[in-house]
């Protein structure tokens, strides 16, 4: 049955859960932060400047409105980078409606407070005690605008709204498994980000496939460590919102983390590579928070470590790799 859903947020992932969602018929309400940004993709049908080539289907209405944006709503999907959640939901807490349940996509920690998003949003609209879900792997959003096969997670505590959202977004390109851990599938979808920018880095100084292969195998012995100590679940990291969305970011030419980390591995300046790029680069500001929340929770990270002395304190890659390299040995078993 067709539901009225309202995506918060216009960049491309927030464009193509639109697109998807009203291509199964149901009624898509897109918002966004900046009312000409509205206007434009209302004018245009189409997201030049996050999605560009793909129409938006007549079903997507698109505002700027804060008052009116969750007037009739079934289901949110919030859509904005994870340093944003707070500020954005803060803004639209009032006409927030608690029987709504929100379905996050974005791929961070929140600096300082170290929370992941779906934490972010249940403190800032506490008392309203809203049912959560996210949603992440594999879902380069240019490869699913051309319609090309992907497959994703949808996880929430809450397993019948976990199997609402999959039938709702599922597509015949776009394949939806369900889940139970939101912990692990959203640590995972902000870990992942952190090392992309390694594995650019590693393409960007044309060192090989031993090099990335075994940094992703790695990465992802760091990714289980700290969602273990987190409280999710192993097999998550297995899956497809750990290895499956792991392996997309550090191998996607469009990857936005992926590219980020190339330029610097060329040469290019952390900050320089950071201006040269309109979109949100997440795995930067989420490489800070994984350290510390690896600190606090005692948990050994040393590719973050390294990318954190890259992007913070003017280490050089050659430097981190050879650092990283000539640790003292030890068994893989370890854990």
């Amino acid at each position: 049955m067709a539901e009225n859903i309202t995506i918060i947020g216009d960049g491309a992932m927030g464009t193509i859960c639109s697109v998807m969602l009203a291509e199964n018929g149901n009624r898509v309400r897109m918002w966004s932060a900046f009312p000409a940004q509205a206007e434009e993709l209302n004018r245009l049908r189409e997201n030049r400047r996050f999605l560009p080539g793909v129409e938006l289907p007549d079903g997507i209405e698109i505002t700027g409105d804060d008052e009116t944006v969750f007037a009739g709503t079934d289901l949110v999907i919030s859509a904005v980078p994870s340093q944003f959640v707070r500020p954005v939901w803060q803004r639209l807490a009032k006409p927030f409606d608690e029987t709504i349940p929100v379905c996050s996509v974005a791929k961070g920690i929140e600096n300082d407070t170290l929370m992941r998003p779906t934490e972010v949003l249940a403190e800032v609209l506490a008392p309203k005690r809203v049912k959560a879900a996210v949603l992440s792997g594999p879902s380069i959003a240019p490869e699913i605008a051309e319609k090309l096969p992907a497959t994703v997670t949808v996880a929430s505590e809450d397993r019948a709204l976990a199997e609402r959202i999959q039938h709702l977004i599922s597509r015949p390109y776009f394949r939806v498994y369900t889940s139970e851990d939101i912990t692990g599938v959203e640590l995972a979808g902000a870990v992942k980000n952190v090392i992309a920018i390694a594995a650019g880095i590693l393409d960007g100084m044309e060192l090989g496939c031993n090099a990335k292969s075994a940094l992703l195998a790695r990465g992802l012995v760091e990714i289980s460590r700290l969602g273990a100590a987190a409280g999710a679940r192993e097999e998550t990291f297995a899956g497809l919102s750990g290895m499956g969305d792991l392996v997309t970011t550090c191998i996607s030419p469009v990857g936005r983390n992926r590219s980020f980390g190339e330029s610097v591995g060329r040469g290019t300046s952390v900050r320089e590579a950071m201006e040269s790029t309109e979109s949100v680069v997440e795995g930067i500001a989420t490489t800070r928070s994984v350290v510390d929340l690896a600190g606090k929770l005692g948990v050994d990270m040393p590719i973050t470590g390294a990318i954190f002395q890259v992007l913070f304190e003017d280490k050089s890659p050659n430097e981190a790799i050879a650092d990283l390299m000539n640790r003292p040995l030890r068994s893989e078993d370890r854990k």
